[in-house]
């Protein structure tokens, strides 16, 4: 049985595959900065890193620690640099100089890509310092026998300082407020039940390097945005599509089109990813459990 070590557990990933893992009878210890979890530590300062894990002694690690705040990692890049890839030198360092039977998985993002898509693995364009940070955080993993895993995802939030855009859009309607939805932004995300049930197969077989993680038949952000509230029968006319030139809420440049190619993934692991459109019928089907 694996010893796993979820890093960053208490986010919106987190709090959903630790219930999962532990649920497969997995036994699992939870790190973050914070006193809801198992052990808490500096995971970008080496030294503490070193002696934590050498007292945990993890037989797999799954790294959920990360900046995902685009303007965040534009305007503070050694904070960028900090959360999205010294903590991956200081995994992959513990591993190495200790020669730990330890595999790591590392969730990466899609945000290394831009232009038109379905993007392969080796397809990499680097538009903001989030992406260079999270990259850079991928070549830090591939010291080591590890999984990265390049994803996006949506869905209920099991945390109350944590929502993703469909929890955005969900509140967002509910609450009778006007919803700008991006027309010209392109991606292929799973829901996070589905990614969970993904990261648990990879707990399973552990293969290893570089693997895209989405649904099939992405769309733009406002399409899914849009189909998302039609499934759940909420009034789109409080909705509003805009171009990413438009945005005033968005400081930094972001990619325009991040719809990835999965098709290693699912010949790797044997799985059948699903297409966005039957994700979307599912997401609604979680959020009308809440209704």
């Amino acid at each position: 049985m694996e010893n796993i070590l979820i890093t960053g557990a208490s986010g919106l990933l987190g709090s959903s595959l630790y219930p999962h893992l532990k649920k497969c009878g997995y036994k699992v210890m939870t790190h973050a900065r914070s006193s809801q979890a198992d052990i808490m530590f500096d995971l970008s300062d080496r030294f503490e890193s070193y002696k934590a894990l050498e007292q945990i002694k993890p037989t797999m690690i799954i790294n959920l620690v990360s900046l995902t705040s685009v303007e965040c990692c534009e305007e503070q890049v050694n904070l960028a640099y900090l959360a999205n890839t010294r903590t991956v030198e200081n995994l992959a360092y513990w591993i190495a100089s200790t020669g730990a039977d330890c595999h790591l998985v590392q969730i990466s993002t899609d945000h290394v890509y831009d232009g038109i898509g379905l993007h392969t693995e080796d397809d990499i364009t680097i538009t903001n310092n989030y992406a260079f940070s999270k990259y850079a955080g991928e070549l830090a993993a591939a010291w080591v026998p590890s999984t990265i895993l390049r994803t996006n995802f949506v869905g209920r939030s099991q945390v109350n300082h944590r929502v993703s855009l469909t929890d955005w859009v969900y509140n967002s309607i509910k609450g009778n407020q006007h919803v700008q939805v991006l027309n010209d932004v392109y991606f292929s995300p799973l829901s996070i039940t589905t990614l969970v049930e993904m990261i648990e197969l990879v707990v399973q077989r552990k293969p290893v390097g570089i693997y895209n993680l989405g649904s099939h038949n992405g769309m733009s952000k406002a399409d899914f945005d849009f189909a998302f509230a039609e499934c759940l029968k909420l009034p789109t006319d409080i909705m509003s599509r805009i171009k990413t030139s438009q945005a005033s809420f968005l400081k930094a440049y972001r990619p325009k089109d991040m719809r990835m190619d999965s098709t290693k993934f699912e010949s790797a692991l044997g799985v059948k990813l699903p297409n966005l459109a039957d994700l979307i019928q599912q997401l609604a089907q979680e959020y009308n459990e809440i209704a």
